[in-house]
């Protein structure tokens, strides 16, 4: 819930104090897009001559290129290197030497782009914070991407120069921990005005902060929905990654990923009919109630990565938040991959007693703007095991559905409960949920659910459910052994 704007009020000019009589501090801000809303701050808070040596914004595209380069979009991680690189070399340049010894010199920058006045559009800044931390030091940096959810331009700017601020405060005084560091950016703001949703550090001042983990507290701490990371494990900026490409998204707990999480989305992007170049296959996984560490979910990362995909980690566990998070980042085509397991917590009512609308209300955030669920086929005998599973029986399946143990089911094939089932029929019959074919036999021979259990029990036979490389990297790290 948001602060009452006295709070906000107090608390930011607390900070911009404490900065302003720190006389070690001192550093240029550049601003573009929403106005001065950090560096008024300082100005307001009284003693700003002890930090400010520069404040600028450049507001005209040709005279914010000639300072700081032609950038291939104006409100980007490019051009915020650009601006931090370029405000910090000439601040260190004309000052170094008559106060580089007592000083540590910052360059805080931010490029955003407000609510339009006609309401169209979502409201984001890169934000961020070059410093030494202490004097002489090599530079250590802090960068953010920044949603504002607030309504109207005016707000999302008062929202944005409260983060700037605690921005600063925190990179210059209290580094202590990756927890209080993240939940210091929306003090007094709250997660419901500003959404964190990528930041990196870097440098000698973050030695022991390490970025992944930074990645996977945003989602834990409620701060972001969703974070990205790289084949190579490392998070990535999703605007960068998904921008006018359309995505093929497969969910799972890839504890560890098997061969048949692979085979979901090679059969999936089969299926897709637009150019390799321009189609993202992705893996995604919820975190947000598993009780594993941090460095577990790390573990699981990289072997995601091993398979050289990208994997999106998620906090809501709901399928229908998915295609307005992706919304956000691109128009391009939105299909999203699922077992038959999946399709219990699709229909299961108890995810939604949240929602007023129930399963049906679900379903139409999640179908809107031509979103498709392609549906992977089960074995005959691992359909068994589901139906007797009492949540599924509950949910999906009536208790007298036989199956022949040797048959390989689609999703055409499947008889629901009639609580479900007209339903379940209406989605089929308009291509809203699409049975996949041509799934690998030893893929579909897969349990996924109970690899980790047989890896940690050192039962044989486990590798052969794995891609070759995440095997080796299993023994090698010795991963999930007891």
């Amino acid at each position: 819930m948001d602060q009452p704007s006295e709070d906000l009020a107090s608390a930011v000019a607390r900070k911009a104090l404490a900065i302003n009589l720190d006389r070690t501090a001192y550093g240029a801000f550049a601003e573009i897009g929403a106005g001065q809303e950090v560096v008024r701050h300082f100005f307001k808070a009284g003693g700003a001559s002890g930090t400010v040596a520069k404040s600028m914004s450049a507001y005209d595209m040709r005279i914010s290129d000639a300072i700081y380069g032609h950038p291939r979009r104006y409100v980007s991680r490019e051009r915020l290197e650009q601006m931090l690189g370029h405000e910090y070399q000439l601040l260190v340049d004309r000052l170094a030497s008559d106060r580089g010894a007592t000083t540590r010199f910052f360059a805080f920058a931010d490029t955003v782009a407000t609510t339009p006045h006609d309401g169209k559009g979502q409201g984001h800044s890169w934000m961020g914070v070059r410093f030494q931390d202490r004097p002489g030091a090599e530079p250590s940096e802090v960068i953010l991407h920044l949603r504002l959810w607030d309504k109207d331009a005016g707000r999302q700017q008062d929202a944005l120069g409260a983060v700037g601020v605690n921005l600063l405060h925190s990179a210059l005084h209290a580094r202590a921990d990756v927890d209080g560091f993240l939940l210091s950016l929306i003090e007094a703001v709250g997660s419901g005005r500003v959404e964190v949703e990528y930041v990196r550090f870097a440098g000698p001042a973050f030695a022991q902060f390490d970025n992944r983990v930074a990645a996977l507290r945003l989602v834990r701490l409620g701060l972001t929905d969703a974070v990205l990371f790289g084949p190579e494990g490392q998070p990535q900026v999703p605007s960068e990654v998904f921008y006018k490409r359309s995505v093929v998204v497969a969910r799972g707990t890839f504890r560890p990923v098997s061969l048949v999480n692979v085979d979901m989305l090679e059969c999936a992007s089969r299926r897709v009919p637009e150019g390799a170049d321009s189609v993202l296959p992705l893996f995604e996984m919820c975190i947000g109630a598993d009780p594993n560490p941090e460095s577990e979910v790390i573990d699981r990362i990289r072997l995601v990565g091993l398979t050289g995909r990208h994997l999106l980690v998620t906090r809501h566990r709901g399928w229908y938040r998915l295609p307005a998070y992706f919304r956000l980042h691109t128009t391009g085509a939105i299909t999203l991959v699922a077992g038959m397991n999946n399709l219990v917590d699709l229909f299961d009512p108890e995810h939604y007693q949240h929602l007023q609308g129930g399963v049906l209300e679900a379903c139409g955030r999640l179908f809107k703007d031509g979103v498709r669920i392609l549906v992977y086929p089960m074995r005959g005998d691992q359909l068994r095991r589901l139906i007797s599973d009492p949540v599924a029986c509950r949910v999906c399946f009536a208790e007298s559905y036989s199956v022949a143990e040797d048959s390989v089911v689609t999703a055409g094939d499947l008889q629901m409960r009639p609580t479900v089932g007209g339903l379940y029929q209406h989605l089929l019959n308009n291509g809203f949920l699409v049975p996949l074919d041509g799934a690998d036999m030893a893929a579909m021979s897969c349990q996924p659910r109970t690899l980790a259990d047989r890896i940690s029990r050192d039962e044989k036979g486990w590798e052969r459910e794995v891609p070759a490389k995440v095997a080796d990297a299993i023994r090698s790290l010795r991963l999930w052994v007891s």
